[in-house]
């Protein structure tokens, strides 16, 4: 969704853009032109190996309109801070794994290839998804995979896994994917795994809490006018980007760009089935919000 992404932020020379989620550096790619002469973009993300493509896919852009940082987003004003700025003009967040991610068997978070149970998007974090599975009570994994997937077999998942591990630590995606796959009745349109993986993914690297403190520091960071916008690929984040929004404008704090998230087209779904769920939902910040 890049198009729709860039008619929501408008970016313009000389502002400093926040890509919150600078992943292949799809979305910067598009800014960067944009904000040409005098602008800077700040290019953030988790995973290392990320911020590490990014730098070299923009290692042809003018040095200085260019910054990046291996961080969360949470850590934004912090971020923003040490490399001297105090406000921004806009901020992007692109929620979720990215394609390569999933594509990559040895980061563990697709069950359709056999890689470690990993999952973390910032690698130097020491828990993995496999602690999570091997050492979690299963009343504690049956809320998390019900809460977390949507899954209505959460309990019989969690038994499952239980007589699984007692064999032996589950430490592979393919591993857990077969438990799962046994655990769940019938076959439905997605993967029996689908649900359980998000909810280990979204809890191991606390997804949720992330987002919530992203979009806080987001708005404080942001100048009168600047603009704030939001991707997420499942309901559990839209709903928080909705809510906190709403929150924003009943406060006075923001302005909604969008009444409702703009969805990608049908041109887009088909060239990337990926990214069909997509949301993007928009805000600017208000003289004196924040």
């Amino acid at each position: 969704m890049v198009r729709e992404t860039i008619a929501c932020l408008d970016p313009r020379p000389g502002q400093v853009i926040v890509d919150c989620t600078v992943g292949e550096g799809g979305h910067a790619a598009a800014i960067l032109p944009r904000i040409f002469p005098g602008g800077t973009l700040i290019g953030i993300d988790r995973d290392e190996e990320a911020v590490a493509r990014a730098r070299e896919r923009m290692m042809n852009f003018n040095g200085n309109r260019i910054v990046f940082a291996h961080d969360s987003f949470s850590q934004l004003p912090r971020v923003a801070a040490g490399l001297g700025f105090s406000q921004v003009d806009g901020v992007l967040f692109d929620l979720g794994a990215s394609t390569r991610q999933f594509l990559d068997p040895a980061r563990g978070f697709s069950f359709r290839q056999a890689g470690p149970l990993d999952m973390r998007m910032d690698r130097r974090e020491e828990t993995t998804a496999a602690d999570l599975v091997n050492r979690l009570p299963p009343p504690e994994l049956e809320r998390i995979i019900g809460e977390f997937g949507g899954e209505r077999w959460a309990k019989r998942i969690a038994r499952a896994i239980q007589r699984e591990r007692g064999r032996s630590p589950i430490g592979t995606t393919d591993r857990l994917a077969a438990v799962v796959a046994r655990a769940v009745p019938g076959r439905g349109r997605i993967h029996p795994a689908t649900r359980t993986f998000q909810a280990l993914r979204i809890v191991l690297n606390r997804e949720l809490e992330e987002l919530e403190r992203g979009l806080a520091a987001a708005l404080s960071l942001l100048r009168p006018g600047g603009r704030i916008c939001v991707i997420a690929f499942h309901s559990l984040e839209d709903r928080i980007v909705k809510q906190v929004f709403r929150a924003w404008k009943r406060e006075g704090a923001a302005e909604l760009l969008t009444a409702r998230p703009l969805r990608p087209s049908r041109e887009e779904e088909r060239a990337n089935p990926r990214g069909r769920s997509a949301r993007l939902r928009a805000a600017v910040k208000a003289a004196g919000g924040g």
